[in-house]
């Protein structure tokens, strides 16, 4: 591995609880800028004059970008260190969150969020592959608290948002502090960060595609992820159409299965070092599988807000358990795996809002939905293939 420009000094090296905040800074600094941008999507819609359809395919810029970066990012990593690659993307991701607010017409939009997508997926491989090597300095499972700490940055850099833009704040103003801030906390915690010998990697690798291991880890990933995608985009649409909720009530179920989620993560890391990744999988997928079948089955918009309260908390910690388990996968660098399991979860978080659609057209949502279920089911039933050593 080659020395990185950032590269810290051997005397400098952080103690592994520096080590540790500093991650988890990056992990929340990543949630909190990007979902900082997304409360001022109507805004420039408006100002753009975009149809719904010409927005949603200008927001697959972001996606698009992510695909692309995500396994190139593995190789990078193993060649530079997952330190280097971490500030790096995150530094850019800051300096981009703006450019979308200032897109001048559909061209430019798209070539912004594009670009805001390939840093963000960078920075989520490059994060995880240095958490995989503060986890392993510590010495014990932490990854499900630092994804704890991406779901609040997602919750404050919304929250915030959405404050600041009805006192009028003008969302360039707003995103401008919002890089700054970004940056300035990811510099400060810049040389508590591992040095890229912790990485524990050699020569530069490719990306690598999901087979053995990787392929089982991928696959449960690729289910968990579409039905947080499929969360997203279809609670408030059930709420709404097929139970009659209030729009405000109808908010109410995504609401909740995200706090419920951020709440699952910030205490996972004792589940998962007390249940072991195998069990762990089973139980939350179960509970996820549980939550869905009772939020469609008992039509009813309360019980539906606690069933999709219950999906957030059973999917918790199923990803973090994943991408550490990618991570150690001795045959390959931690951020190849992590890149390789990364991106075939980000797939399904794509393909599941419309797959969803399509199938709603086809049939009805709840039945529709109703296919998330079985997919958790068999998730859960197959918890022992995808972690055959309980570890």
């Amino acid at each position: 591995m080659r020395a990185s420009p950032l590269e810290v000094p051997a005397r400098a090296e952080p103690t592994p609880g520096e080590a540790r905040a500093a991650v988890s800074t990056v992990f929340f600094i990543n949630g909190f800028v990007f979902a900082s941008w997304v409360p001022h999507i109507p805004t420039v819609q408006n100002r753009l004059g975009l149809s719904t359809s010409l927005l949603g395919l200008a927001l697959l810029g972001v996606a698009a970008g992510a695909l692309v970066a995500m396994p190139v990012t593995g190789a990078l990593v193993s060649r530079w260190g997952s330190r280097f690659v971490t500030l790096v993307s995150a530094l850019l991701l800051c300096a981009l969150v703006v450019l979308p607010v200032r897109a001048l017409d559909f061209p430019s939009l798209v070539l912004a969020l594009v670009s805001l997508g390939a840093a963000n997926g960078s920075m989520d491989v490059a994060m995880n592959a240095h958490a995989v090597a503060v986890e392993r300095r510590v010495g014990r499972t932490i990854m499900s608290s630092f994804h704890g700490l991406f779901s609040l940055g997602g919750l404050a850099g919304a929250g915030g948002s959405v404050l600041l833009l009805s006192r009028g704040m003008p969302p360039e103003t707003h995103l401008l502090g919002v890089a700054a801030f970004g940056g300035t906390a990811v510099l400060a915690c810049a040389r508590f960060l591992l040095p890229a010998s912790a990485d524990g990697t050699g020569a530069a690798h490719a990306f690598a595609l999901p087979r053995g291991p990787l392929l089982v880890f991928g696959a449960a990933a690729f289910v968990v992820m579409m039905v947080e995608g499929a969360m997203a985009d279809w609670s408030a649409v059930y709420l709404r159409q097929s139970l009659g909720a209030e729009a405000g009530l109808a908010g109410a179920g995504y609401a909740g299965f995200s706090l419920a989620m951020a709440m699952g993560r910030l205490t996972g890391d004792r589940l998962v070092s007390g249940l072991g990744p195998r069990v762990l999988l089973g139980v939350g997928a179960l509970l996820a599988a549980g939550g869905l079948g009772a939020a469609l089955l008992l039509h009813h918009p309360v019980a539906a807000i606690v069933g999709f309260g219950c999906v957030g908390l059973g999917l918790s910690n199923l990803v973090p358990v994943l991408f550490s388990a990618a991570g150690r996968v001795s045959s390959i660098p931690a951020a190849v795996g992590i890149a390789a399991v990364s991106t075939t979860g980000y797939g399904g978080f794509l393909v599941g809002p419309p797959l969803v659609g399509l199938l709603a057209d086809w049939t009805r949502l709840p039945v529709a939905l109703g296919l998330l279920v079985v997919l958790l089911g068999l998730i859960a039933a197959g918890a022992r293939r995808v972690f055959p050593d309980g570890a």
